[in-house]
């Protein structure tokens, strides 16, 4: 699985997570040069507090296209550090 924006790989690993049909990449796929830690934190019931990062690719910036529990709740402990992607960031396998 690949997560792609404006044509760039940003992630890419065989070992996806599926939760809730997105896709958590495990940290060590990321291209980390496009990514940048953003102050937006969000509360899911079940997963626990998502941090997330911005992406940026030739200059455009794609704000919160990414999320990540650092610290989930047990229920989700699979996806502890894994990252999913939105906002016009696509999967493909």
């Amino acid at each position: 699985m690949r997560a792609v924006w404006n044509g760039v790989v940003l992630a890419k690993s065989d070992e996806t997570v599926v939760v809730e049909g997105n896709h958590y990449f495990p940290p060590d796929s990321l291209n980390r040069d496009y990514f940048a830690d953003s102050a937006t934190q969000t509360v899911c019931p079940w997963k626990g507090t998502a941090a997330y990062y911005s992406v940026t690719v030739d200059g455009q910036t794609n704000t919160d296209a990414a999320w990540f529990y650092p610290e989930p709740k047990e229920a989700a402990s699979q996806i502890a550090g894994h990252v999913a992607f939105w906002r016009g960031v696509t999967g493909e396998a």
